[in-house]
């Protein structure tokens, strides 16, 4: 089968990144099943009767429009006459007690943002929705913390031709999204796949496959399916991950099985022009761009540049130092030290105060052979969770360089460790090191690395 005639199409779910739900004040957590189930709750998110939304979260709203300008889409302006509409999605399930679903979508609505393209792949629109309950069929309980919360659904055209083109597409886009802290980073991304093979079978939509792995799982099994069964019916398949393979749930619906009419209780949202400005001027450069900017301007190879392009804090780190700093010196103190540290502690950028300036002396004071890059390292693990000017530590820990006092530090050390000696004289490479760190345990890491090594090379001979 050639590849040019598989169509896949992607409808990609993601929880927006604000402090609550999209109709009432109720907390939208990063992780709801950290908590007791039905415990994040009140009468809006539960659909109790008589209850009445509030007006939305304007946080999820300007988060849609950045996503969406992100991802080069045109925003629906009212200056356009085009306001947007929260709809009803009628449908009968236990985890939307109302019956209906909140969402700016479904027949005759205007999406937020439409008409986009990222990485070559065309963006239907993305909208904003509410997330049902979650419900487990084999067990009957529901859990309603999550009821509410904003959702983002980001819908292609069908331009993806392989599984594999889908995982590195997916990849840019969590990145991209995340330079604007749109998704939340712990609940990840679920999607509706969307495949068929032109002029050989029907569209199949794939409902709610869980991460990047088991989506690209599910297009090659469709993939398959589709080129040994053809099948001529349009239908609604789950993925099944345990046995590897798709199992139909239901015909597909069309847009009037699910009865969409405009909310009565929401008012229409307008978009207005000086809106889209105000968001535009505040949108960071694309990790594509940065990476660009990194190899052309720095001179930095692109598998560095990579490291530091995903994180947009690390990379803004590095920018900043660089302006003090020489990039190639700069670059692995970011990207191996300064990483490790936080890889070490259990931290992100945004659990740290981290003032550029304290790199840039520190990176300084090794310059001015004020401080060893040993010690360095030492202070360094010390700027979490804040840090701090190194002026101060580095006066108790200046380095020592005068080869006359290493000397005798290191004669001392020779006398008390005469079994490595010999075993260095012997060809024990490891010997020479034992020595060095005894010398640099001595001088609490304040001698040169590169002058004790010489000296005691000296001195053994």
């Amino acid at each position: 089968m050639e590849q040019k005639n598989i169509m896949i199409g992607l409808e990609i779910h993601g929880y927006l990144e604000t402090k609550e739900k999209l109709f009432c004040k109720c907390k939208n957590f990063h992780d709801m099943k950290q908590i007791k189930p039905n415990t994040n709750i009140c009468p809006i998110c539960t659909g109790q009767p008589g209850c009445k939304p509030m007006l939305p979260n304007s946080s999820a709203i300007n988060k849609i429009l950045e996503i969406g300008l992100m991802l080069n889409c045109k925003p629906n302006l009212i200056e356009n006459n085009k306001p947007l509409i929260f709809q009803r999605k009628h449908y009968s399930w236990p985890d939307m007690p109302s019956g209906y679903q909140k969402t700016i979508s479904g027949s005759h609505s205007t999406p937020p943002v439409e008409k986009g393209e990222f990485l070559g792949i065309r963006i239907t629109e993305a909208h904003l929705e509410e997330d049902p309950a979650a419900w487990n069929p084999e067990t009957g309980n529901i859990d309603y913390n999550r009821a509410g919360a904003p959702l983002v659904e980001i819908v292609t055209e069908p331009d993806f031709k392989s599984a594999e083109e889908v995982e590195q597409w997916l990849r840019q886009l969590i990145l991209t999204l995340s330079y604007i802290k749109a998704l939340n980073k712990d609940a990840g991304i679920k999607a509706d796949v969307n495949v068929n093979i032109k002029g050989i079978s029907k569209r199949t939509e794939i409902k709610n496959v869980n991460s990047i792995t088991e989506i690209v799982k599910a297009i090659n099994s469709e993939i398959k399916r589709h080129e040994l069964a053809k099948p001529q019916q349009q239908e609604t398949r789950r993925w099944n991950s345990e046995k590897n393979k798709t199992e139909l749930m239901r015909l597909k619906e069309q847009a009037e099985d699910y009865r969409f009419i405009p909310d009565p209780d929401l008012p229409a949202i307008k978009i207005t022009k000086s809106l889209i400005k105000k968001i535009k001027k505040s949108l960071p450069e694309s990790p594509m761009q940065k990476l660009e900017k990194i190899i052309k301007h720095h001179k930095i190879n692109k598998q560095d540049a990579e490291v530091l392009t995903k994180n947009l804090e690390i990379v803004e780190l590095f920018e900043k130092v660089i302006e003090k700093i020489p990039p190639q010196i700069a670059l692995p103190w970011i990207t191996v030290e300064w990483l490790g540290v936080l890889n070490y502690n259990k931290k992100t950028m945004d659990d740290v105060k981290i003032n550029p300036q304290h790199i840039i002396e520190l990176l300084k004071l090794i310059e001015q052979n004020k401080i060893t890059p040993l010690k360095a390292k030492d202070i360094l693990r010390k700027f979490i969770p804040t840090s701090f000017s190194p002026m101060e530590e580095a006066k108790k820990h200046e380095s020592i360089s005068d080869e006359k006092e290493i000397e005798k530090i290191i004669d001392n050390i020779i006398k008390n460790n005469q079994k490595s000696v010999s075993d260095y004289k012997t060809g024990e490479q490891k010997a020479l090191n034992f020595l060095i760190g005894q010398v640099m345990q001595a001088t609490n890491k304040r001698a040169d690395f590169l002058t004790v090594k010489k000296i005691l090379e000296k001195e053994l001979k």
